[in-house]
């Protein structure tokens, strides 16, 4: 597991303090869980016959055969119909929170085949955490008891390649492009050289904002109960297929 470089210290105490009061309860972090294979006849849901899932399996499970249906061109396009619709008005219930990037190639609904109120969705820059992008987070969890967070790095990013250029290069970048940057730095794999730093540091990088939200105290209170999964997983956009890193 990469170093934790941004650990918290005692003067975050704060500004946890005022989320927790404001969001309220405490989250969990379950670790280890992988995108497993659904029966390829699972019957899809819908809101007047099926349920949400509620623990971090089954939502891996409804997510891994959403991006199957997406891979071999068999999209259901679920929970677009007027009914749903109008049944989303008084709420929503849905069952992942996915932590992804900007690219416009990636898009969390259709790679795994989800309609209106399956998933929040919190999407920055090569997956990049900073104060908006942690509250959206737990608010998700704390507020809608969503069971699980997918951190969805993918092939060919540009912000990282942008990281790794800027710290071979010594080259400043922009000044909130540079921001990125240097929070992807700390995964930067130096073993590797050229396309396969690239690479290897999309992966690492996954798995680094991965264990960050594990060690946020606000999602840390039901780690061993597995009421709640943190996963990391990788979109190739040459196959279209999720698969998990950890």
């Amino acid at each position: 597991m990469i170093l934790n470089r941004y650990a918290h210290t005692p003067t975050d105490t704060g500004r946890r303090t005022l989320l927790r009061a404001a969001l309220g309860g405490t989250a969990a972090v379950g670790a280890g869980l992988t995108i497993g294979a659904a029966p390829s006849s699972a019957a899809p849901r819908t809101p007047a016959t099926a349920t949400r899932p509620t623990t971090p399996a089954e939502a891996l499970r409804e997510l891994s055969e959403g991006n199957r249906r997406w891979r071999r061109l068999q999209q259901r396009h679920p929970h677009e119909s007027l009914s749903v619709r109008r049944s989303l008005v008084s709420g929503q219930h849905p069952f992942a929170v996915i932590l992804g990037c900007i690219d416009s190639r990636v898009p969390p609904e259709l790679v795994f085949d989800q309609g209106l109120g399956d998933l929040m969705t919190v999407r920055s820059a090569g997956e990049v955490l900073d104060e908006a992008v942690l509250g959206s987070i737990a608010y998700g969890v704390l507020e809608l008891a969503i069971p699980l967070i997918l951190v969805l790095g993918h092939q060919s990013c540009g912000a990282v390649t942008a990281a790794v250029h800027a710290d071979e290069t010594g080259e400043q970048l922009p000044a909130h492009i540079q921001y990125l940057a240097d929070r992807i730095r700390p995964a930067i794999d130096h073993t590797q050289h050229g396309a396969a730093r690239v690479d290897s540091t999309i992966t690492r990088n996954i798995d680094l904002v991965r264990s960050l939200l594990a060690a946020e105290p606000d999602l840390a209170g039901k780690v061993d109960s597995g009421d709640l999964a943190i996963v990391g997983a990788r979109y190739e956009l040459d196959s279209q297929r999720v698969h998990a890193i950890r």
